[in-house]
């Protein structure tokens, strides 16, 4: 997986091939291209996460099963807003698709780890991001970088 260092933007536009080498059954390798998403949002700047998810309906038009994009914006949207509310800095979402399915990256810059947590009442609207994360994908977890980390998640191709 590549890992960005602050201060390298993402290549401007949408989706676009990443080479990736994926082992088989065999032992032996198999190169393909993968599709791919990158984008950079800036600190607070809440009205590029519904960009950010029409460029992920446009990567996911023709991957998944029914129901899987929507699972997949709901998802990237939960976890850039947290990223851009809960940080005070940008974030970066990389959005890979590969035969085995999505992988759903949002990178930060601030070392602190989430949680998710019960949200105190019905009416409490915030508290619900990572339980959505953890209910609805295949697998999320959060790795820790040098700078940041990353809130991921992952849905196989007939998820949703």
């Amino acid at each position: 997986m590549k890992r960005q260092a602050r201060g390298d933007g993402p290549p401007p536009g949408g989706a676009l091939p990443v080479r990736t080498t994926e082992e088989q059954a065999d032992g032996s390798t198999e190169r393909h291209s993968a599709p791919q998403l990158r984008r950079r949002l800036e600190r607070a700047d809440l009205k590029a996460v519904p960009e950010t998810r029409r460029a992920l309906r446009e990567l996911l038009r023709h991957w998944g099963g029914p129901g899987t994009s929507q699972v997949a914006e709901l998802l990237a949207s939960e976890l850039l807003t947290n990223a851009l509310v809960h940080t005070d800095d940008d974030a970066v979402l990389t959005a890979t698709v590969s035969p085995r399915g999505l992988r759903v990256e949002v990178r930060d810059f601030v070392a602190r780890r989430p949680g998710p947590r019960v949200p105190a009442g019905d009416d409490d609207t915030g508290g619900r991001g990572l339980v959505l994360v953890q209910s609805l994908a295949d697998a999320w977890g959060v790795c820790a970088h040098g700078v940041g980390k990353s809130v991921w998640f992952e849905l196989g191709a007939n998820a949703g």
